[in-house]
């Protein structure tokens, strides 16, 4: 892995909360991620399941974690299996963990082979009555590949159909979505790499820059500071692109007087940044551009400031709705009789602002968090509202990464990257 060694302290204490909400004599079982072919003997880059990886810190393929807090002896408490490791594979793909090293990454001391898991869950399952199983319910997932871990769930079913079943998810929901301090300290990390990224951009774009080559100086900056690359797709948007919300095609050029809308951040250690800004390809905002840029950063400032323990997702969205309508009719896109007769179920800041202000941010880019809950303190929440204006040419967007705090404003992990017109425009006119 390109990131330092995380403290198995962290793995520890998510394993002690996860384990704390399980019914009595019960097991659950966690899988890593499938290599994914692509055709021939090509395959996609492997990425670890986020459960395996919050409980254990292993970020290898074809590990499973077994845990049995009410187990008859100590060391069936938690399990580790771990494809066996010898000196072909480590020639052939390098080193994977041994035992040992096991052990220092997740602090679990029982290490067993792969080879020997059926046995040993045989032996677990005689003694439990529950198994908790691993199930994708996130609310915007559409899983259609089979993955590892619903293979897992098959075969079990069908191997113990006596046991009663219980969900892990709702567990995790809630224990993922309140950060540890050294998981903030993680996302911190992935959000200064990103600032990285982004002032170097400042300098180097220009008029008919393209936005792949924007695409790859990012790419540059992250690697070279240990990170895996972008936390997600990039978006690089130039002009009317913008207006596309999820445009990832990355290759148009940059026209002078135009703007880009950059969603663009980096991974580290796993753990997500999510990051957009807009500037100008010409280094200077237009007066018309300037003007629906601080009212888009006026709406996030006010909207960072409602996200504050109790709050309800569904309430702040309605609110930070308010403050974009008052910023509309400011910036006459839309009038009071366009108000007056909306649609409460499409309100008219709707035609400018269509997608939320917020969503959960941590190991997944739109991280777990039950919607329904009130939020609680040190939830990781990206503010990103925008304004998509496409009969002008642009759409801007600005989003930031925050914390929420006990007690006063949430802590804003993206605080020293550069937002505000004029530092932006110093900066690309260096």
């Amino acid at each position: 892995m390109k990131y330092h060694q995380i403290s198995s302290a962290l793995f520890v204490k998510n394993r002690r909360k996860f384990t704390a909400e399980m019914k009595p004599n019960s097991v659950a079982v966690f899988n890593s991620n499938d290599i994914y072919p692509i055709s021939a003997d090509s395959t996609l880059p492997f990425a670890q399941h986020r459960d395996i990886f919050y409980l254990s810190g292993v970020d290898q393929e074809e590990s499973i974690l077994l845990l049995f807090p009410d187990a008859p002896y100590d060391n069936q408490k938690e399990i580790l299996f771990l494809k066996e490791t010898n000196d072909h594979i480590a020639v052939w793909e390098g080193e994977k963990l041994s035992k040992e090293r096991a052990f220092q990454v997740s602090g679990i001391r029982t290490v067993y082979w792969l080879q020997d898991f059926h046995k040993i869950l045989n032996e677990m399952m005689t003694y439990a009555d529950t198994m908790y199983i691993n199930t994708n319910e996130h609310y915007r997932a559409m899983v259609e590949t089979e993955t590892r871990e619903a293979r897992f769930v098959k075969w079990w079913k069908e191997r113990y159909p006596a046991h009663n079943v219980a969900k892990s998810n709702p567990i995790l929901q809630r224990i993922r979505s309140v950060k540890e301090s050294e998981e903030i300290d993680l996302i911190q990390k992935a959000c200064d790499i990103t600032e990285k990224g982004f002032r170097r951009l400042l300098s180097f774009v220009k008029p008919n820059v393209t936005e792949y080559e924007i695409e790859a100086e990012l790419a540059h900056e992250f690697i070279r500071n240990r990170s895996k690359g972008f936390a997600y797709t990039p978006i690089i948007a130039s002009g009317n692109n913008a207006n596309v919300l999820h445009y990832i095609e990355n290759n148009q050029q940059c026209r002078a007087g135009d703007l880009i809308l950059l969603d663009v951040a980096a991974e580290y250690a796993n753990y997500s940044s999510d990051m957009t800004r807009t500037i100008p390809v010409s280094g200077k905002f237009s007066d018309r551009q300037k003007a629906v840029y601080n009212a888009v950063l006026r709406v996030k400032n006010e909207a960072t400031n409602m996200l504050i323990p109790g709050t309800l997702l569904k309430q702040y969205h309605i609110e930070v709705g308010k403050v974009m309508t008052s910023e509309l009719l400011g910036l006459g896109l839309i009038d009071k009789a366009d108000v007056q007769n909306e649609n409460p179920e499409w309100p008219a800041y709707k035609k400018y602002f269509m997608h939320g202000t917020s969503h959960h941010m941590g190991l997944d880019t739109h991280d777990y968090g039950l919607l329904h809950e009130p939020m609680k303190a040190n939830m990781v929440f990206t503010v990103e509202p925008g304004i998509y204006i496409p009969a002008e040419g642009f759409g801007i967007r600005l989003e930031d990464n925050v914390v929420i705090q006990e007690k006063g404003d949430p802590f804003n992990l993206m605080r020293n990257i550069p937002i505000e017109v004029d530092e932006i425009e110093s900066l690309m006119n260096l």
